[in-house]
């Protein structure tokens, strides 16, 4: 009988980021060389997709302590017994959808997170789709000038900057969890990945407020160039889900983005986050 590392494959969907993995069932209790395979195409893609995985919480989770640690989301409430994997949704009757910005998740933590699992329960008839970016290819395509100009910089990151506070008021008021605390933190502008050893833009339009020593006003125009850069289209993959769906991205040097256009209609994913480092 073959081992499933022997199985697997990995289809690159975009030329930037994103691969689709298949030939794996993440249920099974996979061989080791099964997820450095899967470790592997994560780092060289950024992004990678999975379809028809029946997983319930205990064996989400179970893949999650296989790449990562699974670490508690700071202003929504985990599952009852899974206290590490929350609930995103919108509502029939809701009309902005969690999360619904170009981000990577909390930047605004000293320790951001390394990763990101998502996996989609419920979907709506159409709609409803993924945006990724890499801002690593980003960062590579600036002019060698302005790379010498962004190195050294540092900016200020927080988590009460308006649009990405917006799009939690639904989730904190239906888990009852309140946290009042603003998080900031400041971390590089550009980011050597401590895996790859590839450099990537660190800001992103829904936590980074300012260059550090400057004013919001004067970091402005620099920061929404840099963030111009990250969503070309050349740099971008947009993932279509069905239910059993499942996608892993590398935090440090992506972003992502839920398309919000399918109002009238539940969507429901869950989310387990994966402890990082200090961004260097």
């Amino acid at each position: 009988m073959p081992d499933a590392s022997d199985t697997i494959t990995v289809t690159p969907v975009a030329s930037a980021l994103g691969a689709a993995i298949g030939g794996v069932d993440l249920a099974d209790d996979l061989p080791d060389a099964t997820v450095a395979e899967i470790r592997r195409a994560w780092l060289a893609h950024g992004v990678v997709f999975f379809r028809d995985q029946d997983l319930d919480a205990e064996h989400f989770l179970a893949f999650a302590r296989r790449i990562g640690e699974p670490v508690e989301y700071p202003f929504v409430k985990g599952l009852e017994d899974h206290p590490e994997i929350i609930a995103v949704a919108k509502l029939p009757h809701e009309t902005v959808n969690f999360g619904g910005v170009w981000h990577s998740d909390t930047a605004y933590l000293e320790r951001p997170p390394m990763g990101t699992m998502l996996i989609a329960r419920e979907v709506p008839p159409a709609g409803g789709d993924t945006l990724w970016a890499s801002t690593t290819a980003a960062y590579e395509a600036l002019s060698p000038g302005l790379r010498q100009l962004v190195d050294p910089l540092r900016a200020v990151n927080t988590s009460a900057m308006a649009d990405v506070s917006k799009t939690r008021e639904d989730r904190i008021k239906d888990s009852g969890y309140e946290d009042e605390r603003e998080y900031v933190a400041e971390h590089p502008v550009v980011r050597t990945h401590p895996e790859t050893g590839r450099k990537a833009l660190f800001v992103n339009p829904a936590h980074t407020e300012r260059f550090v020593d400057m004013t919001v006003e004067e970091s402005r125009p620099l920061l929404e160039y840099l963030f111009s850069v990250v969503t070309r289209p050349e740099h971008t993959v947009r993932f279509h889900w069905e239910v059993g769906s499942l996608a892993l991205w590398d935090n440090r040097c992506t972003w992502h983005n839920p398309i919000n256009d399918y109002h009238g209609h539940t969507r429901v994913m869950n989310r387990i986050t994966l402890a990082g480092d200090v961004p260097a």
